[in-house]
């Protein structure tokens, strides 16, 4: 019976193996039935048998497997890494030469090559690159001694600081291939030159790209003197308007002057506003300060967004005594230079930008913001010019122990210009002041060294002649104010307003009146004429005209102190001390130590009653500085309180 069943099964596919583990389990369960017992538990050995057999081989293969796996992935990653590397070294090789290329092409340096030599000149230790080395260093002392507010990045042939000898290397190199590069995309100034034996000694040429030198002759022992006739007519050659700076700062005004108008005649618009701006310079150093101005104007129409030209007009005005036009031009230049210059250096921008708001604050008679703009204005090394201004911005606050201490801490120059200058502005402290007896004690000298000097000789008319005749008219002296004014220009403003100020001294009404009309109609944005003009019309007795005219100058210059200090005043004289108050409490804040203001605040607060605050008016008054006269009322005043 068994054996039957076993044939009716089927057998194992034809060429194939036969085994155990081939045999289907329902077969296998009906042989067991049908053998012994211990046929059965062999057969069963041998299963379990095979079985062990193929989990072990099954944990070979899985092992062998994870092995094959984790090399393929290391394999993998090895990959990934050659080619990672490959990648980054190839987008350096493209940076490399990317910024190779970009640095060639803007290459905007000076090349200097070995000169040519003799043989003995150079077995001596005189070869090409020593003499290419002596005219680079020539080259850069120039550079360093010219000064200029122009940002090097503006010049039409800038090679700023990119000065270098080059030596050619032999054969083929990286440092050959760049050469190349640069002098095939750069824009390089080359220099190249030679030295050589004439009969009378040695001469020196050089050529600038395909330009010429003139030849240098001389001995050897000159050497060092041709080299320096050759670099600065390279320096000629390549920097034009540094060359021109160059030649101003060392006296040399007729050859600079030459210079700029070549850059004139042949330049681009932008260079021939800066040439123009060099002549002005030139031209101001000669005193002509009309003349400069034109030819600031030149420039302003050259390039209109240069800013320097100006800066230079609107101070050019304001020394012409065209106070309207300054004020015009310097808003305008203010506008352009917070717009920003790229042309400039960004520290002279700033600086222009603060003498800019200075101006039009002391036009303003905004005296608190341009002292405050004075201070602002030593922090970028301008430590004189901006002491100077808050020296007169505190005399103009009519503020002595201000004004005493900034002067104390000037420093006495040793350059004539700078002197002059410092002197101009003490002058002015004086006047603001009424210090009339020191300006008299100073003009002497100051006027005789404004004679002697070129430079400032527009300052005698157009400022120390009228401070003079101001404080002869104070003194009593009005003949000589005549004569001192009656010699200065009519389209001065300040020089309108002293010739006012005389004849209001004098008690001529209807002249005075006749000067401050014309010198408001000529400055008819700036509160000074009005304010003076008011004063005039207080000391005539009439109270409403000044008032009138102390009101125009509020609305004109709304913080400047003086015209609502004495608006107060003539409210007082009116038996208004009511409305004086506010008045004297609002000039205030524009003049907080002015000693006759807190007098006069006193005053009023007595005459409305309010004797405790009266009382306080009067203590400061008296730490404050005042002149005899107040001194006088001050210590009347505090009698009659007592």
């Amino acid at each position: 019976m068994g054996g039957g069943v076993a044939e009716d099964a089927e057998g194992p596919e034809e060429g194939a193996a036969s085994t155990d583990a081939d045999v289907h389990p329902a077969a296998i369960s009906i042989a067991l039935n049908g053998a012994s017992r211990a046929r059965a538990d062999a057969f069963l050995d041998k299963q379990i048998h095979l079985a062990d057999l193929q989990i072990q081989n099954l944990r070979k293969l899985d092992a062998f497997e994870a092995s094959h796996l984790r090399w393929r992935r290391f394999n993998d990653q090895m990959k990934g890494a050659v080619q990672f590397i490959l990648l980054a070294l190839g987008l350096l090789i493209v940076v490399a030469l990317g910024a190779a290329l970009w640095n060639a092409a803007n290459d905007g340096g000076l090349v200097i090559e070995a000169f040519s030599v003799p043989p003995d000149l150079a077995a001596r230790g005189l070869t090409g690159e020593v003499i290419a080395n002596k005219v680079l260093d020539r080259l850069s002392a120039f550079q360093a001694q010219t000064v200029s507010m122009r940002r090097s990045a503006s010049y039409a042939n800038n090679w700023g600081d990119d000065i270098k000898v080059q030596i050619p290397d032999t054969g083929v190199s990286i440092g050959e291939f760049n050469r190349a590069l640069h002098q095939w995309l750069g824009h390089e100034t080359r220099i190249t030159g030679d030295v050589y034996r004439i009969a009378a000694g040695i001469a020196l040429s050089a050529r600038v790209d395909d330009e010429t030198t003139p030849v240098f002759k001389g001995d050897e022992a000159d050497m060092d003197a041709l080299v320096d006739k050759v670099a600065e007519r390279v320096y000629r050659s390549t920097q034009p308007y540094r060359y021109a700076s160059w030649l101003s700062g060392h006296g040399r005004v007729r050859e600079s002057n030459a210079v700029l108008q070549s850059i004139v005649d042949t330049g681009n618009a932008r260079e021939r506003a800066w040439a123009y701006n060099g002549m002005a310079h030139n031209t101001i150093i000669t005193g002509d300060v009309v003349r400069a101005s034109a030819f600031t104007r030149k420039a302003i129409e050259s390039d209109p967004r240069i800013v320097l030209p100006r800066t230079n007009l609107a101070g050019g005005e304001a020394y012409l005594g065209h106070d309207e036009s300054a004020l015009a031009v310097a808003k305008a230049a203010l506008k352009a230079a917070e717009a920003g210059d790229p042309m400039m250096v960004e520290t002279f921008l700033t600086q222009s930008i603060l003498i800019m708001r200075l101006q039009i604050a002391e036009f303003a008679g905004d005296e608190l913001d341009a002292l405050d703009l004075a201070r602002k204005r030593q922090a970028f090394n301008d430590v004189e010019g901006g002491r100077e201004d808050e020296m007169v911005a505190c005399a103009l606050l009519h503020d002595l122990a201000c004004f005493r201490a900034v002067a104390a801490s000037l420093s006495l120059p040793t350059d004539a210009d700078a002197l002059l200058s410092q002197q101009a502005q003490m002058q002015h402290a004086y006047a603001a002041l009424g210090l009339w007896d020191a300006v008299k004690k100073a003009a002497p000298a100051f006027h005789d060294r404004l004679t002697k000097n070129p430079f400032m000789n527009g300052v005698e008319k157009l400022s120390d002649a009228p401070l003079r005749a101001q404080a002869a008219a104070h003194l009593g002296e009005t003949k000589l104010a005549h004569v001192l004014i009656d010699g200065t220009p009519t389209d001065c403003v300040l020089c309108l307003r002293v010739r006012g100020e005389i004849d209001a001294i004098e008690h001529n009404w209807s002249g005075s009146a006749y000067w401050f009309t014309r010198a408001s109609a000529a400055a008819p944005s700036i509160p000074f004429a009005d304010s003076d003009w008011g004063a005039m019309l207080m000391r005539k007795g009439d109270l409403d005209g000044a008032i009138s005219k102390f009101t125009t100058a509020n609305q004109k210059g709304p913080h400047f102190a003086d015209p609502l200090e004495m608006w107060g005043e003539a409210l007082i004289a009116r038996n208004r001390s009511d409305l004086a108050l506010a008045k004297f409490e609002e000039a205030a804040k524009y003049a907080p130590n002015w000693g006759r203001l807190h007098l006069k605040w006193g005053e009023a607060l007595t005459y409305v009653g309010r004797e405790d605050e009266a009382r306080a008016q009067f203590g400061i008054a008296k730490q404050l500085d005042l002149s005899d006269s107040d001194k006088r009322e001050l210590m009347k005043r505090r009698r009659g309180q007592a």
